[in-house]
């Protein structure tokens, strides 16, 4: 299963779920189903913008457990 660590990075970053969705350009209903983990998909555009806005690596966000 993959596990989505938005939250874990806003936390470090010291950033609102509300900044990272306006610097992204999704909206903020759309930032909480992924920080919440109940996206099904992500875009890799979407996932750059995160990855730009946070100043992170997609492992830093996203995480593979097994089940």
């Amino acid at each position: 299963m993959i596990v989505i660590n938005i939250d874990v990075m806003l936390a470090r970053r010291k950033m609102s779920v509300t900044e990272l969705s306006e610097r992204v350009g999704i909206t903020l209903a759309n930032m909480s189903i992924l920080k919440n983990g109940k996206a099904r998909a992500i875009k890799l555009e979407t996932l750059d913008k995160i990855c730009r806005a946070l100043d992170c690596q997609p492992g830093d966000i996203l995480e593979w457990r097994d089940e």
